[in-house]
């Protein structure tokens, strides 16, 4: 027998479409589900959008004011895709309803955000997970099994990288995200808050770093009417990028192994060139997200003139199996988030967290504001969860 589950989706941008149809999907590659998510409400503050995703996707109701999801009863589980200064408030009062919630990266502008919302999740008992999609990769997973058993030797270093063009244009609006009191960190929070899942997902906690961070575009013109994604204005009022374009970080972690993280978003010729380089004693490991299904791999016992093979992700690995039938057939993007929908979907059926959950976002969040402190300061800052 396989439970009805009414689902909301908060915030109805681009990643509140992603996650209506990873809901929308996530049965069909994982059948034996114990849950089957239903549609139920859609929330958006920006004129008719809320009623046009209803009509697209199929959601019964839509609304402009996310508290009429926090007082529906049909809703059982929420996804929470709105701006990063709403994570906190809508986050608990979802959790406070006996919601469970599904909820996107940083969470919130700071780690106070993301505390809060882990706490009101734990005191009402209820499952929360967090977007940290990248790790979802099978081809992250099978690097981090590769490190985990040793093949590489001990970890030396790690290189992170996650370089953007979607803010490099002169002419990009001066939206939320752009502004410390709706969008918190810029670069820290959008960007490099997956290089830190990454980094602890891989390698395990970070104790220490230094960081530097600059704004590369000093102004944007502020749009005149709703945006969505990263829009482009022209002849609107000039306004202040209040945080970071850029940012660069030496990182130490508690196994001695010592990291390189970058993240920029205004990265002419970029386009999502997110990565990782992982070198041990004994071989190194490498992944780039737009060869998404494929690793890099040197391992042996030569150690100079070593060999790097490619090889390809299949369906021994991670979530692979429920999406392809052998290797080197690719996955997308997209696929990313029906993990993370079944992940969270399985949690809430078994009532044990599975993937991401609201303390990686804390620890994501602590490392964040490690960065910032750092950036101000010039010195090397500990890191404590």
């Amino acid at each position: 027998m396989v439970d009805a589950l009414g689902v909301a989706v908060v915030g109805f941008g681009w990643m509140g479409r992603v996650h209506t149809q990873a809901y929308a999907r996530v049965r069909h590659h994982y059948p034996r589900l114990a849950l089957r998510p239903e549609l139920v409400a859609v929330a958006e503050e920006v004129p008719g959008r809320a009623d046009e995703a209803a009509e697209q996707f199929g959601f019964a109701s839509a609304t402009r004011d996310w508290r009429e999801v926090a007082a529906d009863p049909r809703v059982r589980a929420v996804s929470i895709t709105a701006p990063n200064f709403l994570h906190r408030e809508i986050g608990v009062a979802m959790a406070e309803a006996g919601k469970h919630i599904w909820i996107e990266k940083p969470v919130g502008l700071a780690p106070q955000d993301a505390r809060a919302v882990a706490d009101a999740v734990a005191k009402a008992g209820v499952q929360g997970a967090v977007g940290f999609n990248y790790r979802n990769a099978p081809a992250v997973e099978a690097a981090r099994d590769l490190i985990a058993s040793g093949e590489l030797g001990t970890v030396t270093h790690v290189r992170i990288r996650l370089f953007s063009d979607y803010a490099a244009h002169p002419d990009g609006a001066l939206t939320w995200r752009y502004e410390r009191e709706r969008g918190g960190s810029g670069v820290l929070g959008d960007l490099a808050s997956h290089g830190v899942d990454l980094a602890r997902f891989l390698l395990g906690d970070i104790t220490s770093l230094t960081a530097d961070t600059a704004v590369f575009v000093p102004e944007r013109a502020r749009p005149t009417g709703a945006t969505a994604g990263h829009s482009l204005a022209v002849g609107g009022e000039l306004g202040p990028v209040e945080n970071e374009d850029y940012v660069n970080c030496l990182l130490r972690f508690a196994s001695g192994a010592r990291g390189v993280l970058e993240a920029c978003r205004v990265s002419v010729g970029e386009q999502n060139n997110y990565g990782f380089e992982v070198h041990g004693t004994k071989g190194a490991v490498f992944w780039d997200f737009r060869r998404m299904n494929e690793l890099g791999v040197s391992r042996g016992t030569t150690y100079q003139d070593q060999p790097v093979s490619t090889v390809y992700v299949g369906p021994g690995d991670g979530e692979f199996a429920a999406f392809q039938p052998g290797a080197a057939n690719a996955m997308g993007y997209d696929d990313l988030k029906v993990v993370e929908a079944y992940r969270f979907l399985r949690s809430v059926a078994e009532g044990t967290p599975y993937g991401a959950t609201l303390a990686d976002a804390v620890h994501s969040a602590t490392v964040l504001e490690a960065m910032t402190r750092s950036a101000e300061s010039g010195s090397w800052v500990e890191v404590h969860p």
